[in-house]
């Protein structure tokens, strides 16, 4: 059972959200709320599976409200995503820096938006090849970090995640590579290790501020 918390300060987008989850079988809310520190509090006590958060919310948004799930090790399970009504923009950007596994368009059509539930339960990031482009568009015209962290991988880490950094699955990686899915699963999986990276998300943000992944035209 996949269970999630919704925290929106708009009630009637919450009952729609939640009437979309109750109907499925292998999903439960466990709990709502209306603003960031409400979720942050049912968050510590419910530990769902995944969050989804509004990006803009009254007294903790939905940034800073990321940000404190990601600080605090007994919420390592809990998934963020971000709903947002403004697509990918640079509170969205932050909100991946902060943690956050993906985010969601809140007029995204129900069945995406149920898949997207269960992609973020799994672990798997909501980076899908549209997003990565925003991402890549971002840093054609930002200076790349300094490549700190890139000397604790391994050759083969470090293509597994300039692979996640351009949107491939792990079975694209693994034809790529030439390796099965598996053994892919665990080059990303010890990257985001060494890394303390929380998700593929962050992987992506790691890759291009690292210089790993270099945006085209830079």
């Amino acid at each position: 059972m996949i269970r999630v918390l919704l925290v929106d300060d708009q009630p009637l987008l919450r009952s729609g959200f939640r009437a979309l989850l109750d109907l499925e079988a292998d999903i439960e809310v466990v709990a709502e709320a209306g603003d960031g520190l409400e979720g942050l509090t049912l968050v510590r006590r419910h530990l769902p599976d995944v969050a989804l958060l509004d990006i803009q919310m009254p007294v903790v948004d939905g940034i800073e409200a990321t940000r404190r799930i990601a600080a605090d090790p007994a919420l390592a399970g809990v998934h963020v995503v971000i709903l947002t009504n403004y697509g990918f923009d640079e509170y969205v950007f932050d909100a991946l820096r902060a943690g956050a596994a993906g985010f969601l368009v809140k007029d995204i059509v129900p069945e995406d938006f149920l898949h997207a539930v269960r992609v973020a339960a799994r672990g798997d990031a909501l980076l899908a090849p549209s997003i990565t482009r925003k991402l890549i568009d971002r840093y054609v015209t930002q200076p790349v970090g300094t490549g700190a962290g890139l000397e604790e991988l391994t050759n083969r880490e470090r293509e597994a995640v300039a692979l996640v950094a351009r949107g491939l699955s792990n079975d694209q990686i693994a034809d790529h590579m030439v390796i099965s899915p598996l053994t892919a699963k665990t080059h990303i999986n010890r990257a985001m290790g060494k890394l303390r990276a929380r998700d593929r998300a962050q992987l992506v943000v790691f890759a291009y501020e690292s210089g790993l992944v270099v945006p085209p035209g830079s």
